[in-house]
């Protein structure tokens, strides 16, 4: 075979080989180029309209989109979150309120839920750690019918909506205020209601993953009492000889009489019956 037809055959070859080459890098390079997805540009607090300058569109890594997400601005802005975005966060339809709404805390309710405002203070409100999105536990504290003092956790896992009137806090700056604004069923409301009308509040932080239902009975003056004798255990069989030891010692001696019978007539003192002495 002549050398030209071999260096002709070589050349249409690689031009091949180019081709399949390039070919499948561009189809790799496509597969890396995701849905475009629309992403919060910049914080913004629950219960506020999403402006222009709060998004932005980013080219999603993958073949999926999050599921709810949106791919143009358009469709987002103006829109009212239900929960505060960060930077970078997908914005999701679960995230926002429905179209209509205006914005303001109302936006913020799941379907069904109330927001019922109970005052506090330092103490009552966890010391200021109880934050926009955490969740707390609500407490009564009040006398029963037979004025016997109680207290009883009444609500459990309640999502704290606003502290005083803010609806987003650092959670690294606990701040005191004296209101606190929750979220709750009908029901539940009622409850809260009847509750801080008989008794005082009181909040008991508890972590957001924990979604287990308590079932306590409540704790009775009796109860603790006998629970604080309980745990005191042998500290009080300790304390007890010691204590009768110390009565004994503070009691007055009692000196034996002699026998017989002593009287005394004027400066005359008898011992027994017929005898006599002088003091």
């Amino acid at each position: 075979m002549k050398p030209s037809v071999l260096i002709s055959i070589a050349l249409l070859i690689g031009a091949t080989a180019v081709f399949l080459v390039a070919r499948w890098v561009g189809l790799g390079g496509a597969a890396k180029v995701g849905p475009r997805v629309v992403i919060a540009a910049s914080a913004v607090d629950a219960g506020m309209p999403l402006a222009a300058n709060n998004v932005r569109v980013l080219q999603w890594p993958g073949q999926t989109a999050p599921q709810g997400g949106f791919d143009s601005p358009e469709k987002v802005v103006g829109r009212v979150t239900r929960q505060t975005l960060v930077p970078g966060e997908p914005i999701l339809e679960s995230r926002l309120a429905p179209v209509d709404v205006k914005g303001g805390l109302s936006a913020t309710l799941e379907t069904g839920k109330r927001a019922i405002t109970v005052r506090v203070n330092d103490v009552i409100g966890v010391a200021g750690f109880a934050l926009p999105g955490s969740y707390v536990d609500v407490l009564v504290s009040a006398r029963d019918a037979r004025n016997e003092p109680f207290s009883k956790i009444v609500l459990d896992r309640v999502k704290v909506l606003a502290v005083a009137q803010e609806t987003a806090a650092d959670p690294a700056k606990p701040k005191v205020v004296n209101a606190v604004t929750l979220e709750l069923t009908p029901a539940e409301s009622e409850r809260l209601d009847l509750a801080r009308s008989v008794g005082s509040l009181s909040l008991a932080l508890r972590n957001e993953l924990d979604r287990a239902q308590l079932t306590s009975a409540g704790t009775r003056l009796d109860d603790l009492m006998h629970e604080v004798t309980r745990s005191a255990g042998s500290a009080w069989d300790t304390i007890a000889p010691k204590t009768n030891a110390t009565q004994a010692r503070a009691a007055p001696t009692t000196r034996q009489a002699p026998s017989g019978v002593e009287e005394y007539r004027g400066i005359q003192r008898d011992i027994g019956i017929g005898t006599g002495s002088a003091l």
